[in-house]
């Protein structure tokens, strides 16, 4: 029998503070663990639609996110199988969860959707704060997180091996200007940077969004699969 195929999946926005749990989560679960060659472990961003090929490929699927479950802040949160998609679609905190549930969605429509599904996310503390980093309460769950995804995986039959020593941040799947160490030393000070997003574009007149995202989303997915 062949080894399932696993997707360790992290989801978010380095840029806006407790977004970018799912990423961070997803950087130390590489930088301690040597995985096997049918794990895969990915920092899938803000990409949508598309990681639907990754999402398509697996048949275990660990997410890590920043999730509104409204619960106190900082609260670590498990969802297995069939509940996830209505989590992450309950109440946005970013654009990024429309578009993994529209993945997730899409995935299914194309025949193809993970046997088994756990989505661990902690409810944030802070998003409007561009350039901010993880909240304490929000970086203190990223062991916990890890512990529950380790978990998982045995359940599962699948092994994951500590590694002999941690890797650095130079060597891990974050991008060398993203990484926790240098994002969280280079900020510029409150009075160099605007902390709440650009004005000169969100005030500009050069870009506009589509006037119902959800509706454009659809219509992507449907478009996709009659591509298929």
């Amino acid at each position: 029998m062949d080894a399932p195929a696993v997707l360790v999946l992290g989801i978010g926005n380095l840029l806006w503070a407790d977004e970018g749990f799912g990423v961070r989560a997803v950087e130390e679960f590489h930088r301690r663990f040597e995985v096997p060659e049918n794990v895969r472990v990915m920092d899938g961003g803000t990409q949508g639609v598309y990681l639907v090929q990754y999402i398509r490929e697996a048949d275990i699927l660990i997410v890590f996110d920043a999730v509104d479950y409204g619960l106190p802040p900082g609260t670590l949160k498990r969802v297995e199988g069939e509940e996830v998609p209505k989590f992450l679609g309950a109440k946005k905190i970013s654009l990024h969860q429309t578009g993994f549930q529209e993945v997730l969605a899409m995935a299914e429509m194309l025949g193809d959707y993970p046997d088994h599904l756990l989505l661990i996310g902690v409810q944030p503390v802070e998003l409007d704060d561009y350039g901010g980093s993880l909240r304490p309460e929000v970086k203190a769950q990223i062991d916990p997180a890890i512990d529950t995804a380790l978990a998982f995986l045995r359940d599962h039959g699948v092994s994951v091996t500590p590694r002999g020593d941690a890797l650095d941040e130079d060597n891990t799947i974050a991008s060398l200007e993203m990484t926790l160490g240098r994002y969280e030393a280079g900020r510029p000070a409150e009075d160099e940077a605007f902390r709440h997003g650009d004005n000169r574009v969100l005030a500009s007149e050069g870009w506009r969004g589509p006037e119902d995202f959800d509706a454009e989303m659809t219509r992507l997915v449907h478009t996709a699969a009659e591509q298929s």
